[in-house]
């Protein structure tokens, strides 16, 4: 196999704005495995909040180059096994470069992953567009661009979260999901929790800081919503912590290193009857390809990465009133637009 890295700096729609930061474009770290003239794309995107530059990960992958160039490219999983020690302390580039491997892999069977892996995509679950912290009338503005959604994540973590969520009840009947991003306190989200009770909100994502467990648990008895991990839930041992503490976790691949890890979080989730979703970062095509191919195992999505995009650097599956319209090309369905290599 060949290695190529790519990177590329990707224009919000809008600024994007969470309870910890707030952005208007997104770096994104793609890794492309070449074989016989087919290639296979994976992709990570640059989080400062987990130490993941697309510095670090090209840096983190570099050195290892002689041994993914000579693995198999017929067997992804092996190469996670085989590489995942030397990147324990970059799971996002290893996230990239297992995409990649199974996207290789699935291209060279000539198939979907999920059709590999023997999955139903019938009753795949529909993602949510995400609405980031504004004021109200241009929260309002960014929904009605995305008008009928059926389901719409809206970011909080300020002092007037009822309140936004009681102004943009008024113009949607959609579903409401809540992500404060670690912003609140045990207590405020309690109290949050029961006012939207009446505002059709299905669950509240990540409410408190990720190591507050003895919070998380206070909520966990409180909350008349269900709670989902998010910050909490990073790698395949966190999904054991989360049980009993959260109702569901929200698995991103770049955090747990992979397709490879994820699934085996799936399976550890399933077994302990959590609800699952995985989530997406504001990643390209590349990324959101990845993920739909996890769909028909998941309660819940949120794949809108590329949606919030006003400039993609790649083709893949896409999104139609939240629900999944996969490419007619295998793997995950990716193909990069256009190349940046890096040096």
């Amino acid at each position: 196999m060949k290695l190529h890295m790519h990177s590329f700096t990707l224009p919000h729609r809008h600024t994007f704005r969470i309870a910890r930061e707030s952005k208007n474009e997104q770096r994104t770290f793609i890794v492309e495995l070449e074989q016989d003239g087919i290639s296979g794309y994976g992709e990570s995107a640059e989080d400062p909040y987990y130490n993941a530059s697309v510095e670090q990960m090209q840096a983190a992958l570099e050195p290892l180059r002689n041994i993914i160039e000579s693995a198999s490219p017929d067997q992804p999983e092996q190469l996670w096994s085989h590489i995942h020690k030397q990147l324990e302390d970059a799971p996002f580039a290893l996230n990239a470069l297992d995409i990649a491997a199974h996207d290789l892999f699935g291209k060279r069977q000539g198939k979907q992953l999920y059709e590999i892996w023997g999955l139903d995509p019938k009753n795949n679950a529909l993602t949510d567009y995400t609405i980031g912290i504004d004021n109200n009338p241009k929260m309002v503005e960014k929904m009605d661009e995305f008008p009928n959604w059926p389901v719409y994540k809206i970011k909080l973590g300020t002092d007037e979260d009822v309140e936004i969520i009681k102004e943009l009840r008024k113009h949607t009947d959609s579903v409401f999901r809540v992500d404060a991003n670690c912003g609140w306190t045990p207590e405020e989200c309690v109290t949050n929790a029961n006012a939207f009770m009446d505002l059709n909100v299905e669950f509240i994502e990540q409410p408190l800081k990720a190591d507050n467990w003895e919070g998380m648990a206070y909520v966990k008895q409180h909350s008349p919503l269900p709670i989902i991990a998010d910050e909490s839930c990073i790698n395949e041992s966190d999904v054991a912590r989360c049980d009993g503490v959260f109702d569901g976790i929200n698995i991103k691949l770049c955090k747990c290193g992979g397709l490879t890890p994820a699934r085996r979080m799936i399976a550890d989730a399933k077994q302990r009857g959590l609800k699952l979703m995985v989530g997406c970062m504001t990643e390209s095509t590349v990324g959101i390809s990845a993920i739909a191919q996890l769909l028909p195992e998941l309660d819940y999505v949120d794949m809108d990465g590329a949606l919030l995009l006003a400039a993609d650097t790649a083709t893949g599956i896409r999104i139609d009133q939240g629900k999944c319209i996969y490419s007619d090309t295998p793997g995950t369905g990716a193909k990069l637009i256009e190349a940046n290599e890096l040096s």
